[in-house]
């Protein structure tokens, strides 16, 4: 496994757009995370956020994880070179436990864990709107 601690540039999250409506499905690149350990969560409570926006009352596992495919949004992790992260995060191996029981809060709190938050330099906020 390689080292916890940042390459230089940082560890990167890709989102990607399972729907297709983004150029090359990835809607964006956060950067800067400091540990593998802080990308892998923020990554994975990316995922179990969107997967659970996508779960309507009624359905079951099966029509969840359609509806995440067809709508939602993926993470991977990334180095700096943009290549993924040895011992980076991946959705496959959840899928099954997030769709069988829905998160609950810390499950979903990906923003607590963003690097953006953190920079003086950002001119937007984690939701795209500029800040004050």
């Amino acid at each position: 496994m390689s080292d916890l601690f940042a390459p230089e540039g940082g560890w990167r999250v890709r989102i990607i757009d399972l729907s297709g409506g983004a150029e090359d499905n990835i809607v964006e690149e956060i950067p800067s995370f400091p540990t593998l350990m802080q990308a892998n969560e923020f990554a994975r409570r990316y995922v179990r956020d969107s997967l659970d926006r996508c779960r309507q009352s009624g359905m079951n596992g099966r029509e969840t994880l359609d509806a995440w495919f067809a709508f939602g949004e993926d993470a991977e992790v990334r180095g700096a070179d943009g290549e993924r992260a040895e011992g980076g995060w991946t959705s496959g191996p959840e899928l099954s436990n997030f769709t069988d029981r829905p998160g609950g809060e810390e499950d979903h709190d990906w923003r607590a864990l963003d690097p953006r938050l953190n920079d003086p330099d950002e001119d937007d906020d984690i939701d795209g709107e500029p800040s004050a």
